[in-house]
């Protein structure tokens, strides 16, 4: 990236991996990859929660463990990254330029989302002829979900609860992402103003932090397969095969319009931006099994963030976008907010009216920033969103009895949640990186051609190389 200056590119920190400490094994092998490991697990998952349901309910800890050991270091990776990637800048108009470009990157790709959830379920209806009913349990556990707009709506609410920090270490201690962006970003600029020196100095130590980040990362990352054994069984176990059938068309209609979103819409984005789509996925496979185990985008973000840095993005870009993709780019939870609004509807024999339900886009537009990334949230931000619409066609019985369906099938569609939500900010970092004159195009179309060539390099970098 001959335009770029070394300090802005310099290579990620030892990123998660499959070697932990350890020489890296011979590539060809492929008992020697993650994407294996986590292959057999979901495979053992899906067989015990076949065989033995009952068993398989109580592994849900499992997942757990492994979500909870992301949470750990989720709030010091993304600090680290964000100060590292702005503050070498020198430049804070060059990253308020950033910054904007990928904000309206967002609100497009928002759009574009939720209305492609809105013609998929006006076109296929699949709660039209809706017969069934929600047991005592979904239905106390949609009530649960609720609650009042005044608590989870609103500019004002969304400023001083999701935005802004009551503390400089609260956003670390509760894990809230959003909050933990806002601190980088602002000390970034602080440390930005300094004078070149200090700031060179400020900017290694944070660099010398976040290699030990990376590290404990590349750590837990062992974890990785036994989190994908027990969220695959608990899921198994806890769908099970007897389902109504406008909730299978639910959930069909919901993964092919993730599918025509991921290989339509992103694929023609790429295409323009000058790589193929398909040997993106593959790119990034290992990170998709994982949310495929875990059904949720959340465990592997510090993960993208090394990634996409080794494939040939600038650090500041990958530093901005990932994190804020993480609240502001939901793809996935996008088209589910819209579909899941039109299901209920007319699960309960109504009808929304056009100009109702671009109204209703315009609102979700807002509602679905800040949902965190995480398993359920989707759920929670469909039943706010709806009670802040309010009106004739949400009221808040037709709302518990609508989520309460719902919620049975929830955790399968949180994994096309989750994986539409990791490609879709996937490819805005390349495709930002790229507008922003930030992209390495020879190195990203070699680990295209070739995407061990980023499991080298990561490795390398953990023993003091660099990657590029």
């Amino acid at each position: 990236m001959s335009e770029q200056d070394t300090s802005t590119t310099s290579t990620a920190p030892p990123p998660p991996g499959e070697n932990g400490g350890s020489p890296p094994p011979d590539r060809g092998k492929f008992y020697g990859k993650l994407w294996f490991w986590i292959l057999v697990a979901i495979a053992g998952g899906i067989l015990l929660g076949l065989v033995a349901p009952g068993v398989a309910k109580n592994t849900k800890w499992m997942a757990d463990v492994f979500l909870q050991l992301i949470h750990i270091i989720t709030g010091p990776v993304i600090f680290c990254t964000v100060v590292v990637g702005i503050a070498s800048l020198g430049n804070l108009a060059r990253a308020g330029g950033l910054a904007a470009r990928a904000l309206i990157y967002f609100l497009i790709a928002t759009a574009v989302s939720l209305i492609l959830g809105l013609l998929a379920g006006n076109l296929l209806k699949p709660g039209a002829g809706f017969s069934g009913h929600p047991s005592a349990a979904d239905l106390a556990k949609a009530q649960s979900q609720m609650k009042p707009p005044a608590e989870g709506s609103g500019l004002v609410n969304f400023l001083t609860k999701d935005l802004l920090p009551d503390s400089f270490v609260g956003p670390f201690v509760d894990n809230k992402v959003l909050q933990v962006l806002v601190l980088a970003i602002v000390t970034a600029c602080a440390v930005s103003m300094l004078a070149p020196a200090m700031r060179d100095r400020v900017v290694d130590v944070v660099n010398t932090a976040s290699k030990v980040v990376f590290g404990i990362i590349r750590i837990i990352m062992w974890v990785a397969p036994f989190g994908a054994f027990g969220g695959m069984a608990y899921t198994v176990s806890a769908f099970g095969g007897g389902s109504l059938v406008n909730l299978g068309m639910l959930m069909v209609v919901f993964w092919v319009t993730c599918a025509i979103f991921v290989f339509g819409i992103l694929g023609a984005l790429a295409a323009w931006s000058g790589f193929n789509i398909f040997k993106f996925v593959r790119l990034i496979k290992d990170e998709l099994l994982i949310i495929l185990g875990t059904s949720s985008s959340e465990t592997v973000l510090p993960r993208l963030l090394a990634k996409l840095e080794s494939a040939g993005a600038s650090r500041q870009t990958v530093g901005v976008v990932i994190p804020t993709g993480y609240s502001f780019n939901l793809d996935g939870t996008c088209i589910y907010l819209t579909l899941g609004a039109l299901f209920i509807i007319q699960a309960g024999g109504e009808t929304l009216p056009l100009p109702a339900q671009l109204g209703l886009v315009a609102m979700m537009l807002i509602t679905s920033k800040g949902a965190a990334g995480i398993t359920g949230s989707g759920l929670i931000t469909l039943s706010a969103s709806l009670q802040a619409f309010g009106g004739e066609f949400f009221t808040a019985e037709a709302i518990a009895i609508g989520i309460a369906v719902i919620v049975g099938i929830d955790r399968v569609m949180s994994e096309g949640r989750a994986l539409t939500n990791c490609i879709g900010n996937s490819v805005a970092t390349m495709v930002i990186a790229k507008l922003q004159g930030e992209r390495d195009d020879e190195r990203f179309q070699a680990v295209l051609d070739d995407p061990s060539l980023v499991d080298a390099a990561m490795v390398e970098v953990s023993h003091g190389g660099s990657s590029r």
